[in-house]
């Protein structure tokens, strides 16, 4: 099945930080959070992506394009520019499309325009700024169980706050950043069916949430999948921070994915014949 990434918005919530940088590849752990995405994706075996590109879009093509070289040993013949790479990283198997969807168009707009990417009854779908620890399976089997047209999963946020149980001006309870005990909101990680796609329009302003969905939801046509697990959401410097800390911690509920211990032994070298770019040696 393809997996489709929304990552084209501004990231205005993110300060300076978003202006220099678009919000997918705001890194966590030196590594974009979209990769983060991407990884849990394939820890399942979903490593076909299509992104949908809009604010900086150049910049994560760049990423992509110098993906195997700077995250690779190689070999390099000064002269004639031929490259000799030596893989070394655990991606060899994805394949990403990468999607021109328009600078300021809406959510629903970007999915129809990568309509033509999309083969097969039904594909997954996220954002490309929230993680969770999520049963990509499950949520797949669930999908199909239900009959509808669209999944999405329904996820509790965690609180943005730590929280206090006061009794008698004595703190009887503190928990850093709970989860929280309010309604589900929509944390992204959704499946759909192609048909889906004839409930948007290429037009720069159709939206995702208000239109599609909701007249998807009207006509009894949107599951929801209670994940159990826990969720978070990069908008704000703050949670920049927060997502990092996390990481560094070893903390990152995210990452169910074993990294290899050694490079890859049996993984041909790869000859490039064409000069190295001059962006790839800055």
């Amino acid at each position: 099945m393809k997996v489709v990434i929304l990552a084209g918005g501004f990231g205005t919530r993110l300060g300076a930080e978003g202006q220099l940088t678009p919000k997918p590849l705001v890194p966590i752990g030196g590594r974009p959070i979209l990769w983060h995405i991407m990884k849990t994706y394939a820890h399942f075996g979903f490593t076909d992506f299509v992104l949908c590109l809009g604010y900086k879009g150049e910049m994560i093509k760049r990423y992509f394009r110098e993906y195997e070289l700077l995250h690779s040993d190689f070999t390099i013949e000064l002269g004639s520019g031929r490259t000799i790479t030596h893989s070394r990283h655990d991606e060899d198997d994805w394949r990403v499309t990468l999607v021109d969807t328009g600078l300021r168009t809406l959510k629903g707009a970007r999915l129809k325009r990568v309509e033509d990417y999309l083969d097969g009854d039904s594909f997954l779908l996220t954002y490309g700024d929230g993680v969770a620890d999520i049963d990509l399976p499950a949520l797949l089997s669930f999908h199909r169980a239900q009959g509808k047209i669209g999944t999405l999963t329904a996820v509790r946020p965690p609180s943005r706050f730590g929280e206090l149980v006061v009794q008698t001006n004595h703190v009887q309870l503190f928990t850093e950043k709970p989860q929280a005990s309010a309604g589900f909101i929509n944390g992204g990680f959704a499946v759909f069916e192609r048909r889906f796609l004839d409930y948007l329009s290429c037009a720069e302003d159709c939206d995702l949430e208000r239109g599609a969905l909701e007249r998807l939801a009207a006509e009894g046509g949107l599951a929801a999948y209670e994940h159990p697990g826990q969720w978070a959401c990069m908008d704000t410097l703050r949670d920049v921070d927060y997502l990092n800390a996390l990481w560094d911690q070893g903390k990152a509920f995210w990452k169910l994915w074993e990294e290899e211990d050694s490079p890859t032994q049996n993984s041909a070298s790869r000859i490039l014949d064409r000069p190295v770019m001059p962006a790839l040696i800055r």
